[in-house]
């Protein structure tokens, strides 16, 4: 827990049980230990999407399909989701969860290592959510930058890992070092690129909000 966990429960308690198929999606997930986008960094996504009001939407690491099918509703009716996933079980489960949803003209599902689907995308996105493994948030930056378009929105969850980030790497379990420090790296990237302009809120697991600028816009 980053935050105090009074105010998380009471904000928590503030927001209402997914209904619908989309309730059910989540509860699967919850019972099946997948981990999915928390209540209140949900709500917050809601709003952010809102505003921005997205045309074109990336995410980096679909799971079960939850988050690409809950921003789907909050995107506009012109706008489109691509989503990356990796692991076989997961997809098949996601592509299931689309077809439920009756989203899948809404929602490309593409399958295989992030890594290298992403050197084939064109650029434009106006919205990149990066939810996948946190140990290879690093490796995908170089292309996700490439991919977002200038005034875009990349969104990086879980880059406080329950407050572990935030201490020295020798306290830090020996299996869990290698993930601590590529985060640690990639939170420096964000916080010093020359065409980043991030925040770093701890909301639900911490949440990395960047936009990307020209360099005149940064100054």
């Amino acid at each position: 827990m980053i935050t105090d966990e009074r105010i998380t429960s009471f904000i928590q308690s503030m927001i209402p049980d997914m209904e619908g198929v989309l309730g059910q999606i989540e509860r699967e997930a919850i019972e099946d230990g997948v981990p999915i986008i928390r209540k209140e960094t949900r709500e917050w996504m809601k709003t952010l999407l809102l505003v921005k009001r997205p045309v074109r939407v990336l995410e980096v690491g679909t799971a079960v399909g939850f988050s690409a099918i809950f921003m789907s509703r909050y995107i506009p009716e012109e706008g489109h989701i691509t989503t990356i996933e990796n692991w076989e079980p997961r997809i098949r489960k996601a592509k299931e969860n689309l077809i439920r949803a009756g989203v899948g003209n809404r929602i490309t599902l593409l399958e295989g290592d992030a890594t290298e689907v992403l050197k084939t995308l064109e650029g434009g996105f106006d919205f990149i959510f990066m939810d996948a493994a946190k140990g290879q948030y690093i490796r995908f930056l170089p292309e996700v930058l490439r991919l977002l378009a200038e005034g875009g929105v990349l969104v990086s969850d879980n880059v406080l890992q329950e407050g572990e980030v935030l201490d020295s790497r020798y306290v830090v379990e020996r299996r869990n070092r290698t993930i601590h420090g590529r985060m640690r790296e990639y939170l420096y990237m964000l916080k010093n690129h020359e065409l980043l302009a991030t925040s770093v809120i701890p909301l639900g697991d911490g949440v990395a909000f960047s936009v990307k600028c020209s360099g005149r816009n940064m100054e």
